[in-house]
């Protein structure tokens, strides 16, 4: 490509058209390589075929809108940048105008822009390759007009992913493909228990293995590194390693969720607290309880973790698909020992990342630093997928005690949540912003802002400290709290007699864009009609990252207790719409993953081991499995909002309450287990 000239740090055009634009959010399969630059191109007047993406570097221009650093996550790509982006392009068709009405001296009033080119009063264009070079140097106001959204063409448009053609054909380049100049590829031996330090190794039958270049000491493990992955692999399994495996040796599930379980009975912190919820209790009716569990969840990305890095003359330069790169850049700085302004990180595609690859901790980042340090050479660190399952970072473990009072008409009148859960939010980048008053906002989001009118509530929380490590996976708290709440609501619309759809309904009227998705997606999927015999309808909504979802299930269990999902019909309102095919796989994806942590999700210790190690033992959901699904959008002039993670919440308790219309059993823990179904 010829010379760019930037028009401003996201816009850039050669001479010969081509748009460059400058995208500061990780790409990870959720699409902001085509919605951010339909943005652009929306307010620049040039078609999506004349733009080409370059991922942004580590710099403050770059932050995000609301946090003081460069991250993706928290289904912000598209909100935060929704504004800043437009202005983007914007910005570059003002500069673009004014370069062409100073070549025509013309008033520049007179001109506009349009498919790529500047256009004269009298019918004269010019292309922007043209004008690049004297647009960059042109001033405009800070405060350029945007189009009315009235007038979009490209935004809210069906699109096609830009990213598609070279992932299809193999060059697109993820971090596990990266390579640089005498790299070597390196795995390390980690701790078989949390917390776990060497006590000692023997490299001798390592260092035989063929392809072998050196066993070195990192982190809390040991690094065998190696002139391929095969050879590194094989040198690990023979490498020799006493651990003091510490305090957590001794650490399981089953003690866990007894200590769990008997701090649920017991008061914990105020999250939320309106009326008289024990004045309710004593003269209540009739009272619903029901406890729920929800096991550790794994990320379990396509692409395993991997980090690759170039260490020389006070220069650290990082090749890796990474979330958090401020954060990933002041980390390997302080480890590499150069300040931060020399460390350079190239952001690779993800081949997923559900939260694991905005490590606060920077971990696989440090420790591929720690390793190139010791060897003094180029070093990819690769995880393999036990690597990370067995001694990762988790969604955390939780038990929600619910309790529900209704008066002699059938009306819920009081609601009492107790969570008990860890904090990701400690120690992270957030704290300060997720923590008050000893709760931390991610365990109890989803609960505290229960949308219900229901006048006396009361949430608490217990925060446990285990030493697993966690930290937020897709949907955060939202995940396991939306289990809770959602499923509870079907228990308690059943010992009131009504309609579980009918009684959300009725507690919503306050909330005309949670009913909305509730009354769309009941709709759409037919609810109130039978059904085939043995099937059973569910439904379940909930609110998170600013957007609105409800989903409903149809399901059927066989004789052998297994779950066949036939359909799921989802609703959202995520505000205006950019792209509504991202949308749609955005959904489906969801829809996926949360079937997946529904049916077969689930991360156990024993003896300090965590027991899963791969796909054959923490599988995710079969093609042979998959359901039929509906995806529904609200139109909407609200501003834009979330929508990577908000599908996943309302998986777990539709499909729930979906399997106590078909056999009238209710499922208190995930995953569903095939042999309690037997029993149905």
């Amino acid at each position: 490509m010829t010379d760019s000239f930037a028009l401003n740090p996201f816009v850039s055009i050669a001479a010969d058209g081509t748009v460059t634009v400058t995208v500061n959010k990780s790409e990870m399969g959720q699409g902001v390589y085509t919605s951010l630059p339909m943005l652009v191109a929306e307010e620049l007047g040039c078609a999506l075929g004349a733009i080409r993406v370059e991922p942004a570097p580590v710099d403050p221009v770059y932050n995000h809108t609301i946090f003081p650093f460069q991250v993706t996550g928290g289904s912000t790509s598209v909100s935060s940048e929704w504004d800043r982006m437009r202005r983007a392009g914007a910005d570059a068709r003002e500069k673009l105008i004014a370069a062409a009405a100073a070549a025509w001296d013309v008033d520049r009033s007179g001109c506009r822009a349009e498919a790529g080119a500047v256009v004269h009063p009298a019918g004269e264009r010019i292309g922007y390759g043209q004008l690049a070079q004297k647009a960059a140097s042109m001033s405009v106001p800070a405060d350029v007009p945007l189009k009315d959204p009235t007038a979009f063409t490209i935004v809210g448009m069906p699109t096609r992913r830009l990213d598609s053609p070279e992932k299809v054909d193999g060059r697109a380049v993820f971090g596990i493909d990266a390579v640089t100049p005498g790299a070597l590829t390196s795995v390390i031996a980690r701790p078989p228990v949390f917390g776990a330090k060497v006590k000692s190794f023997n490299a001798e039958k390592a260092l035989a293995v063929p392809g072998v270049r050196d066993v070195v000491a990192a982190g809390s493990g040991v690094a065998v590194v190696a002139e391929a992955f095969w050879p590194a692999n094989l040198g690990r399994r023979a490498l020799e390693v006493e651990w003091d495996e510490g305090p957590l040796a001794r650490l399981s599930t089953t003690t866990m969720r007894e200590d769990y379980q008997s701090r649920a009975r017991t008061p914990g912190v105020v999250a939320r607290k309106a009326g008289d919820v024990e004045a309710c209790f004593a003269k209540a009716l009739k009272q619903v309880e029901a406890e729920y569990e929800l096991p550790y969840l794994a990320h379990a990305p396509m692409e395993p973790l991997n980090c690759l890095v170039d260490l020389r003359d006070g220069e650290c330069e990082i090749w890796t698909g990474t979330q958090f790169q401020t954060v990933d850049r002041e980390a390997a700085a302080r480890v590499a020992g150069v300040g931060a302004e020399r460390v350079k990180i190239h952001t690779t595609f993800l081949g997923g990342g559900f939260g694991r690859r905005a490590n606060p901790q920077s971990d696989f980042v440090v420790e591929a630093v720690q390793v190139a340090k010791a060897v003094g050479k180029p070093v990819k660190v690769i995880w393999t997928r036990e690597d990370d399952i067995k001694g990762g970072y988790f969604r955390p473990m939780a038990y929600h005690r619910m309790r529900a009072a209704l008066d002699s008409a059938g009306n819920l009148v009081a609601w009492r949540h107790t969570l008990v859960s860890q904090s990701i939010m400690k120690g992270s980048p957030f704290e300060a912003l997720m923590m008050g008053d000893a709760i931390d906002e991610t365990s109890v989001e989803g609960a505290k802002d229960l949308p219900y009118a229901i006048p006396n509530v009361l949430v608490d929380l217990h925060t446990t400290d285990v030493g697993v490590p966690v930290q937020w996976w897709r949907s955060v708290g939202h995940s396991h709290t939306a289990f809770a709440v959602e499923t509870f609501m079907d228990e308690v619309a059943h010992e009131a007699g009504k309609d579980p759809y009918e009684l959300r309904r009725a507690l919503l009227e306050s909330s005309p864009r949670h009913r909305g998705v509730l009354d769309l997606a009941a709709e759409k999927a037919g609810w109130g009609r039978p059904l085939s015999e043995g099937r059973g309808r569910g439904i379940a909504a909930h609110s998170s990252f600013g957007s609105f979802v409800a989903t409903v299930a149809e399901a059927s269990v066989g004789p052998d207790g297994k779950v066949r999902v036939h359909r799921v019909v989802c609703a959202i309102d995520c505000g205006m719409v950019v792209n509504p095919l991202t949308i749609e796989a955005q959904m489906e994806g969801a829809i996926v993953m949360g079937l997946s942590a529904a049916l077969y999700g689930e991360i156990t210790l024993k003896d300090g081991r965590v027991e899963q190690g791969n796909f054959t033992d923490y599988p995710i959901l079969g093609i042979g499995e998959m359901p039929l699904v509906e995806v529904y959008i609200v139109s909407s002039k609200e501003a834009p909002s979330g929508v990577g993670e908000p599908g996943v919440p309302p998986v777990a308790p539709a499909l729930s309450n979906a399997i106590f219309a078909a056999t009238g059993k209710r499922i208190r823990s995930l995953p569903i287990r095939r042999e309690e179904l037997k029993k149905a």
